[in-house]
């Protein structure tokens, strides 16, 4: 007897909704195991390629360093750029005390006190408190970045043999669907990222190019910035878009250089974000544009920075998944936005 769509509405609902809390309440547990996932599925191919001539031992070493090192690379652009500004910021002290006050000398006309609202709450023991929550914030990635890498090392070498698993279930139907749904989820993990890094490195070159052209401090920081910070989907680009006004304030003094650089760092990122992303991924991803914006809001909340980051990749292999089997397509062609490429019908060998 075949369910209703109600009903199968509904189970789908309640399946979420657990998972969602699970992976709420298990972050601390789930999330260096997800990301390893995605690195793994990243990755692979490059072991594969490599495997065949050179060894599995020798594949597996090479791509672990070459992945570590292109992840280690991005943080340290993005601490570099963070210690430029946070170094500009202390040599320039005077300078945004002096911004600070123009800009709140109007709303203090009209009995708003910012100065004295912030400090009543930012005071020496909050500024400690911050210390230490970033201190331990800094303990905390470094034992997450050793607990992927464990992962990541474990999974690529146990991935042929977690594929053979599959491939001999009793169901063979089953499993030939999940091994078609890893093949694309990997594919579109790749495109994903390619996608993200043309864009990303476009936006970095965008900024740095307007920051020269309007004379503001510290151009090659916020192209870098604007570089690594663009693989956060539309949080990365807020941050930029946010900050450069201000610093271009602190800079200039004035509200029409702070408004130019607004509406060109705008220009930029919807440019990229609306154009040239389009072109490069096409409709490769099959998710719709508000999926993706709900993925992201829904995997900040649960996740953090890394959530933001994950969100997209999360709902990419959701709905690829969902793609492999009758019963769930339905939740594919309504979620992609009508472009899902349909449930493979895989024959029994």
């Amino acid at each position: 007897m075949e369910k209703s769509p109600i009903s199968s509405v509904t189970s789908v609902t309640v399946l979420l909704f657990v998972i969602l809390v699970a992976c709420k309440f298990g972050q601390a547990v789930l999330e260096p195991v997800v990301f390893a996932v995605f690195i793994i599925a990243v990755a692979w191919p490059l072991q594969k390629s490599m495997q065949a001539r050179v060894g599995k031992a020798i594949s597996l070493t090479v791509t672990v360093v070459m992945t570590a090192a292109v992840v280690l690379a991005l943080f340290s652009l993005i601490a570099w750029g963070g210690r430029e500004v946070v170094e500009w910021i202390r040599q320039n002290l005077d300078r945004i005390q002096e911004a600070a006050m123009t800009s709140t000398s109007w709303l203090e006309e009209h009995d708003i006190f910012v100065f004295t609202l912030m400090a009543e709450h930012f005071n020496a023991a909050s500024i400690v408190r911050l210390l230490r929550t970033v201190a331990v914030r800094v303990n905390t990635i470094l034992a997450f970045a050793v607990i992927v890498l464990i992962y990541v090392i474990l999974g690529l070498s146990e991935a042929e043999f977690v594929r053979a698993r599959i491939a001999s279930l009793g169901n063979q139907m089953t499993g030939q669907r999940l091994l078609e749904g890893g093949r694309k989820i990997g594919e579109k993990f790749r495109t994903y990222m390619f996608v993200r890094t043309i864009a990303s490195i476009a936006t970095g070159l965008a900024v740095w190019g307007f920051a020269q052209f309007m004379e503001l401090e510290m151009a090659g920081a916020w192209g870098v910035l604007a570089f690594a910070l663009n693989y956060l989907p539309y949080i990365g680009s807020l941050i930029v878009t946010a900050l450069l006004p201000l610093f271009a304030f602190v800079q200039f003094g004035s509200f029409e250089t702070p408004l130019l650089v607004f509406l060109g760092v705008s220009v930029i990122q919807f440019v990229i974000g609306s154009y040239l992303e389009p072109v490069f991924s096409g409709s490769a991803l099959s998710i719709s544009p508000p999926i993706v914006l709900f993925s992201i809001v829904l995997w900040t909340f649960l996740w953090g920075a890394l959530g933001a980051f994950l969100g997209v990749p999360l709902s990419i292999a959701a709905l690829t998944i969902c793609e492999q089997f009758p019963s769930t397509q339905w939740v594919a062609d309504l979620l992609s936005g009508g472009r899902s490429t349909g449930a493979v019908t895989p024959r029994p060998s």
